[in-house]
């Protein structure tokens, strides 16, 4: 998983009248947990546009004026209710050994012959809350829809994985296909191509039936 460099400041006084400057200054409060005890920094704003402002999942390299550098993920985050200009984060740090849980983006891939036959694709789970060691997480999980017909569902239990375990009941929907006023039965589909298939055989045959007899006459 890509990461992202975050060069900060350890705070020493985490009053409110020095959070109040900091913002003032364009800067963002930041906590980091997971250690012997928080740490406290803060950084520019717009060093966090790669971070934040991003459907991917990507952890972070805090790196400190003093040479510190911790390997972390973005815990919470509060954004000001008007301005939504960011007001506080709170990072967990990583370590090699232990497994931390992250919300990984779906991406769907293929064609769905559903949605080719009129049905509605509903995306239920853009999103899946996982459980890893830090270099197990994935930049994305990906969903296979090309054989996804209208009614069907796949959900958690067919995205199972060694590699980390997913936080959500195996039954949980990830991506449906649902029937519109103007679908069409997707099995007609799937019997025109095996009729095509068929056909396609019968034609090789009869090509094979009649080069026979032409052999037969050169000789």
């Amino acid at each position: 998983m890509k990461s992202i460099t975050i060069k900060g400041s350890q705070r020493e006084s985490v009053g409110k009248v020095s959070t109040k400057a900091l913002r003032n200054a364009g800067k963002v409060p930041c906590v980091l947990y997971g250690g012997d005890k928080p740490l406290h920094f803060s950084a520019d704003e717009l060093a966090f546009r790669h971070l934040v402002y991003t459907p991917n999942a990507h952890t972070a390299v805090i790196e400190l004026e003093d040479g510190q550098k911790f390997d972390a993920v973005l815990q919470d985050i509060q954004f000001h209710p008007v301005t939504d200009k960011i007001l506080h984060i709170d990072f967990y740090q990583l370590f090699e050994d232990k497994p931390v849980t992250m919300n990984i983006p779906v991406r769907l891939e293929g064609n769905s012959p559903g949605v080719r036959n009129g049905g509605r694709l509903l995306f239920r789970k853009r999103k899946l809350s996982i459980k890893a060691l830090p270099n197990l997480l994935p930049d994305f999980i990906t969903v296979d829809i090309s054989k996804l017909r209208i009614g069907g569902t796949i959900a958690v239990e067919t995205l199972l994985s060694d590699d980390f375990t997913i936080l959500h009941p195996d039954s949980t929907a990830v991506v449906q296909v649902k029937a519109s006023r103007t679908s069409v039965d997707d099995s007609e589909e799937e019997e025109e191509e095996t009729e095509g298939a068929e056909g396609a055989e019968g034609a090789e045959g009869a090509a094979e039936g009649a080069e026979a007899p032409a052999a037969e006459a050169t000789e």
